[in-house]
């Protein structure tokens, strides 16, 4: 059987981290532009996480000011005396004159308030895992001032890249590999990973290798370097480097060298400097009275050049659980140790400060130290340090607790570290570093990362107690808006206000008060993540008022645990249903101002300027009955909405025009502008002389002008005339001649301003007209063509003056630029010409993204492929061009997303029948913006017909396309005039009906999501289909104590600031998934733990049927190292009990407990065949039937292995996964009971799960191991070697690259629906993925087998990676590598994204077609 591996959600959180200056935007704060005074960037931040690359931008904005904020604050300032900036405001008490007493102190800072926010610039999926990042700095730098990006892999690489404007993104100067070195090819190598450290000064960097190895990359830095190296000046640039080498640590340095625990790069060294932390002799703790105190600690320098390497420091001694390095300032110098109990400060003569954080330190090693705290037991294991200053650090607990180390310096020693009070918690670190300006970036794993801020402040103190207060405060940063669920997340331990000191006029006898610095944390932004994936089960929710699977996922880690909801497509909610307005064929919501009457003079109502106005009345269209009806309704005082005019004919087009003061409406031969209630005051008919022009086809409207496209291909152009409030036809003679035919065209307001600020114009300056003053307040205007020769050109308005065009658009090209090319001809042609292909159907530029949109040009080819691109400036050329347009949009289009759509066409007629016109199907895209709540507002773009899809974008995502969920869409409007700005308008297969999106969505992925915040972690979620009701396993750690056999406590802590040992306890808990609220549980002993949990049906007298379906659980019992540990199998059942109606009125059940069965041994996996039970006990597994709903009775077992992992039952067969002996393909039979073993696989394997994938008649085994190996294997009796099927074949091995904990199978029904559907497995990894495996038919497997080798040869990969070699498995047995057999999805996704002149050329070497290609990929491809 073949299979395609697809990953649906890439890895969650943040492992890696590192800030630079590696985009241009972050040199401009040195260019004084009037724009960059409001918004700079203060770095990049690149985050990587297994094998996702993430680039963002860190920027510094204004703080958006609340409306109702400065609503009030204009009413009470009187005109004219708004206090211009930098100037003191006037006295509001007075008479406008400036109060001096009281502006002689400014207690808010003088500087307006400022967010910072995160915005992502690019992300990868690379065909390798990271394992490390840095910033450097090579000759180029020089040049251009910009950082380079240095990545490690995994399998021992390193990747150097820098950043090009021409692709706006990342390309690879380098590629260095060290899979090959001798270090690497050990048996445990797979255990290692590598680690890559920087030197500050940019001259080299490391890569650690297994046996005790670190693979050195000189830079070479500066012109005096080349004396030493022999480079050509040429190659300078692309060979900023000297040649690698591995550096054998025992034996060119030290030969005690060995175990490197950690090593790091010191500054303030003429050379580089290297301090390694290592331990020679390994101990334990059981050991600790033979060998302790076995860490030890070299400083040595790298000279490079003569390949010498002088030990500076040597220090031994320190204690066997060191952790982590960190080196310290410059001004400070040596380096700070990071153990399970103690800090300790180590400077370059080897003299040690030690700070003993429990009272652990003293009892396990000799070092000196100083007494520790009674009070204080933290546990530094998994902590995370970063310094803020020369003598600050933080060091962050696995809990996320910040605490504040300071090294205080007497004289220029250092005399003791002090730890203050904990300043917050923030989210279980993964990485903590210092990004610039008092930033913190605190990288999480298991939930959000934060970037915080810290600041000094001075604070009095009180002269009764110095000690009293604390030195450490924690505030919300108020210009951020938090929802209450981060708080948790976050939590913000106190939040006092910070004082400030108000002195007066001091006069002699004040008293002097003291004051001292603490430190301020505030929180600025977060990158949302869900974190580890633990288990995971489909339940029923609603999508609008269709029932939809939904994924309930046990994400997240300890207070950022909870339940993460995945949906395939974006979940709405169905408001009312609005059948009288109709709307088959277009809607359109507008804000029109009205008009009041008094006194027989008509004039507007006065707008309060700082309220965005609501929608004031719906125009809907419909071709029912012929030649169509248009109506314009409105909202009535109930609520309703009420029909105000009725229009015979089809309306194509309408939008508010003369500053929303009337409606412009075009019809399929007329365009019109009505009043605001709907009467008609001018129309232009659409004739040439006295000849009726073909009918108007589409158009677009932008105040004040228009555009129309007739069936013809001819087009209009109309311009309104505000001053008489009626439009005229637009002289279009710079276009070429006025026959010219276009495919199709659009406006773009530039909001942005990105248009504007990139055209030049080298002519004259535009003509100001009244129209354009009019608008300038909202942004210049531009003309979007399509030519019918693939051309696309823009145009400047109002004065026609052609400013972009490009060639490319047609075949897809991945950049866009200017050709400068003059005005293309497109004159008709005879015979007409005929739709094809690679015709553009629908064209729109329009900004799409959250805070700050950026504009994006979508595109809709006539074969299906919807392709999206970013507008981005340009950058520096650095070719001169050949010729060059006088006027000229410096900008390129950046193709960020494309996906392919099988459309179903009807055949076009000559004579097009009413019949074909009903069935017409339009696929349009409608901008939208929407406030869905909590202060967020989404710009982004609806794409109508029958594959209906919403484009939208956060912050710190890039563009998402998410399909609606309905089977055809004819027409979509933003709608307010409910008054709620998340309203949608739709006319969907079901009518018309108004829509909101559901609340609390994460639009961060490629699936939407919401997050339910549990505080705690679940180890496993099911769902129980007869309630409808989530079973969930949530696990505490709980104080763990062992006992001897007459009960008495082995050992207690002794001291205070002894920590008492932890335990896993785990509860049953019954969740409602309407409100997700716990309605009952069970609490088992704080020793014990859940393994496995299962839903399945036994037999039962309570029940008509015979059979019910019960909760079913295996446990461990924890009972030390002394005690073998035990287990438990427990049977619930749940019931329906009578509801309390103050708490919910509707139904309420309880868990009820029905059987207890104790085992000898954990009960480590459980699942059913229909009326059995069966379970895992040590090497044994049990099939067990339950007797009077009370026992359960022993009918078969069998020996298996080691420790079962997995245990999954289809009908009577059973795979059983070990932690040692691989799987184990098993029947049952029931007359006589008996288990009997088909076949097993004889190779040593580490199983963690082991499932059945089926299709058509074929079954095949699939596992995965703890390194993320995925292999499939056959029970195949006829085949010789599979010794008469006792042996299960291995036919492929597939390197997933994450570990999978959980995996469901769920039912994948193909177009001919069979009987029988096929199985598709979903996959979840602790490292958040979400990855499937799906069946492929032979034909469909040949065809993407042969592209997947195209690809991996033929286009560029970042970071310089190899496909094929990052999913190849090392196999001892084989004699090649069993690749083939399943399919890489992340490779084959590249195929759809490419031009399409390039996807021609890799089809025509495999000799197929494009389109067979895109449909077998289109058939496989989906969540579920």
């Amino acid at each position: 059987m073949h299979a395609l591996h697809q990953q649906i959600l890439p890895a969650s959180g943040v492992e890696f981290a590192t800030s630079l200056k590696l985009t241009p935007s972050t040199l401009q704060d040195q260019i004084s532009t009037r724009h960059e005074l409001f918004s700079r960037v203060l770095c990049n931040l690149v985050v990587a996480r297994a094998n996702l690359l993430r680039i963002f931008e860190v920027r510094v904005e204004p703080a958006p000011v609340p409306q109702d904020e400065e609503r009030d604050r204009r009413s009470t300032v009187r005109r004219g005396t708004e206090a211009v900036e930098g100037e003191v405001q006037m006295d509001e008490q007075g008479d406008g004159y400036i109060n001096i007493a009281k502006s002689i102190t400014q207690k808010t800072p003088a500087h307006a308030p400022s967010v910072t926010r995160f915005y992502l610039i690019r992300e990868h999926r690379l065909h390798g895992m990271v394992t490390g990042m840095e910033g450097v700095r090579t000759v180029a730098s020089q040049e251009d001032h910009l950082d380079r990006l240095l990545i490690s892999f995994k399998d021992a690489k390193i990747a150097l890249l820098e950043w090009a404007d021409s692709v706006y993104d990342l390309v690879t100067v380098s590629i260095h590999t060290y899979e090959r070195a001798p270090q690497l090819l050990a048996l445990d190598s797979t255990l290692f990973r590598a680690e890559l450290r920087c030197e500050p000064l940019s001259r080299c960097a490391a890569l650690s290798l297994p046996k005790h190895a670190l693979a050195i990359l000189p830079f070479v830095q500066a012109q005096a370097d080349l004396d030493v190296v022999d480079h050509d000046q040429s190659q300078l640039r692309d060979i900023p480097y000297s040649p690698s080498f591995i550096l054998d640590l025992p034996s060119q340095v030290d030969q005690k060298l060995r175990n490197v625990i950690d090593f790091v790069f010191l500054p303030g060294f003429n050379n580089p400097t290297l301090a390694v932390l290592f331990q020679t002799e390994q101990t334990w703790t059981g050991r600790l009275t033979e060998f302790k105190d076995t860490v030890k600690l070299i400083i040595f320098t790298l000279d490079v050049a003569s390949q010498n390497y002088p030990i500076l420091t040597s220090v031994e001694n320190l204690p066997y659980d060191c952790l982590y390095l960190l080196a310290c300032s410059t001004s400070l110098g040596g380096v700070v140790i990071v153990t399970s109990n103690a800090l300790i400060y180590l400077d370059q003569s080897s003299r040690r400060v030690t700070l003993p954080v429990n009272g652990w330190t003293s009892r396990i090693s000799d070092i000196p130290i100083l007494p520790a705290d009674p009070e204080r037991r933290l546990i530094l294991e998994g902590s995370r340090s970063v310094f803020v200053d020369d003598k600050n650090f933080f060091v962050i607990l696995k809990d996320g607790t910040v605490y504040p180390v300071e090294i205080v310096v007497d004289g220029k020693t250092v005399s003791k570290l002090t730890m203050a009070p904990p300043l917050a918690q923030t989210s279980i670190p993964s990485i903590a570093m210092y990004i610039g300006e008092d930033h913190i970036f605190v990288g999480s794993t298991a939930g959000p990362s934060v970037l915080l801020k810290s600041a000094h402040v001075e604070e009095e103190v009180e002269p009764d107690g110095p000690d009293a207060a604390p030195t450490a405060v924690v505030q919300d940063d108020n210009t951020m808006d938090y929802d209450d669920d981060d708080a948790d997340i976050y939590g913000v331990s106190s939040k006092p206000a910070p004082s400030t000191n108000t002195n007066g006029t001091a006069t002699s006898s004040t008293v002097v008060k003291k004051t001292r610095t603490v430190i301020h944390l505030s929180l600025k932004d977060a990158i949302p993540a869900h974190g580890p994936i633990a288990d995971m089960a489909f339940s029923l929710a609603k999508n609008g008022d269709r029932p939809v699977p939904e994924l309930v996922a046990a994400t997240g880690c300890g207070p950022t645990g909870g339940f993460t909801l995945f949906q395939r497509d974006l979940p709405i909610l169905t408001k009312r249903k609005v059948h009288i307005i109709g709307g088959a064929r277009g809607l359109w919501s507008l804000p029109i101002r009205q008009q009041v009457k008094a006194s027989g003079i008509s004039y507007e109502k006065a707008a309060n300027p700082y309220q965005v106005e609501n929608d004031t009345l719906i125009l809907s269209t419909d071709i029912n009955p012929s030649p169509g009806l248009s109506r314009i309704a409105s909202k009535s005082a109930k609520g309703d909405v009420a029909i105000t005019t009725r229009i015979p004919g089809t309306t194509i087009g309408a939008g508010a025009f003369f500053q929303r003061t009337a409606i412009l409406h075009v019809m399929t031969n007329a365009i019109r502008v009505l009043e605001p209630d709907g009467t008609e005051r001018q129309t232009i008919k659409d004739m040439d002389g006295n000849m009726p022009r073909p009918k108007i086809r589409a158009c677009s409207i932008s105040d004040p002008f228009v555009f129309i496209i007739r069936e013809d291909d001819s087009i209009g152009l109309f311009i309104g005339e505000t001053e008489r409030g009626r439009i005229r036809r637009k002289d279009m003679t710079p276009m070429g001649d006025k026959t010219s035919k276009y495919l199709t065209g659009c406006f773009y307001m530039d909001s942005t301003g990105l248009f504007e600020k990139h055209y030049e114009n080298s002519v004259s300056p535009t003509t100001s007209t009244l129209q354009a003053t009019v608008s300038a307040g909202n942004g210049s205007q531009w003309l979007v063509l399509m030519r019918p020769q693939g051309i696309m050109e823009i145009w400047t308005l109002p004065k026609l003056m052609l400013a972009f065009t490009t060639d490319g658009l047609s075949m897809l090209q991945n950049v866009l630029t200017d050709s400068h090319d003059p005005p293309a001809l497109s004159l008709p042609q005879d015979p007409p010409r005929k739709p094809q292909d690679l015709d553009v159907e629908q064209l729109l530029i329009a900004p799409i993204g959250e805070s700050s949109p950026r504009p994006h040009l979508c595109v809709f080819l006539r074969s299906g492929q919807l392709t999206l691109y970013e507008v981005v400036p340009a950058g520096q050329t650095l070719e001169p061009l050949d010729k060059v347009r006088p006027s000229h949009l410096n900008l390129h289009f950046i193709k960020i997303a494309s996906i392919a759509f099988e459309i179903q066409r009807q055949e076009e007629t000559v004579e097009k029948s009413i019949i074909a016109e009903q069935k017409r199907i339009s696929r349009n895209f409608v901008p939208f913006v929407t406030s869905p709540g909590g202060g967020v507002t989404y710009s982004g773009v609806f794409f109508t017909g029958d594959r209906p899809n919403w484009i939208t974008s956060s912050n710190k995502s890039g563009v998402q396309i998410y399909p609606s969920g309905h089977g055809v869409v004819h027409a979509f409007t933003a709608c307010s005039l409910w008054d709620s700005k998340g309203d949608f308008l739709l006319y969907t297969e079901e009518g018309p009906c108004l829509l909101e999106w559901l609340p609390n969505l994460e639009l961060q992925g490629p699936l939407p999501l919401r997050f339910i915040p549990r505080g705690r972690s679940y180890s496993n979620v099911l769902f129980d289909s007869s309630t409808g009701l989530v079973v969930a396993a949530s696990s505490l750690p709980a104080k763990f104590a062992s006992y001897d056999d007459d009960g008495i406590k082995v050992w207690e802590p002794d001291a205070p600031n002894i920590p008492d040992p932890t335990t896993d306890c785990s509860t049953l808990e019954l969740v409602s998934p309407d409100l997700w609220i716990t309605l009952d549980g069970y609490e088992f002993a704080t020793n014990e733990y859940i393994n496995d949990m299962t839903c399945m049906t036994l037999e039962t007298a309570s029940t008509e049927s015979g059979s019910k379906d019960f909760i079913v659980v295996g446990t461990t019992v924890n009972r030390g190292e002394d005690l073998a540990a035990k287990g438990a199998t427990y049977i619930f059942e749940i019931v329906e009990v009578v509801p309390d109606p103050a708490i919910l009125p509707k139904r309420w059940y309880k868990l009820r407990l029905r059987c207890r069965d104790e085992a000898k041994g954990p009960v480590t996996a459980v699942c059913g065949f229909t009326g059995y039970l069966v379970s895992s006990m040590g090497q044994k597994i049990f099939v067990r039937a339950f007797d009077s709903d009370e026992r359960l009775v022993g009918v078969a077992f069998m020996d298996v292995g080691v420790y079962v992992t997995s245990l999954r039952s289809l009908k009577n067969l059973l795979l059983v996964g070990d932690a040692v002996k691989s799987v184990m393909f098993v029947a049952f039979q029931e007359d006589p009971y008996k288990l009997v073993l088909l076949g097993k696989d004889i190779k040593r394997i580490t199983v963690t799960s082991a499932d059945f994938l089926f299709t058509d008649g074929e079954l095949s085994i699939i596992t995965g191991d703890e390194e993320g190996i995925i292999r499939v294997y056959e029970y195949s009796p006829q085949d010789p070697d599979s010794n008469d099927g006792r042996y299960l074949l291995l036919r492929t091995e597939f390197h997933g690259q994450s570990e999978y904990r959980t995996a469901t199978t769920i039912a994948r029904r193909t177009k001919d629906d069979p009987e029988i559907p096929q199985s598709k497995l979903l996959m979840g990894s602790p490292d958040g993925s979400l990855t499937s495996l799906t069946p492929v038919s032979e034909d469909a497997y040949k065809r993407l087998q042969l592209l997947q080798g195209q690809l991996t040869r033929n286009i560029q990969h970042t970071a310089g990676l190899n496909p094929r070699a990052f999913r190849i498995v090392r196999n001892e047995y084989v004699g090649k590598p069993l690749s083939k057999g399943i399919l890489d999805g992340s490779l084959l996704a590249q195929y759809e994204a490419l031009p399409i002149t390039r996807q021609n050329e890799m089809t025509k070497e495999i000799g197929t077609e494009r389109i067979m290609v895109l449909r077998d990929w289109i058939g496989l491809t989906g969540p579920w």
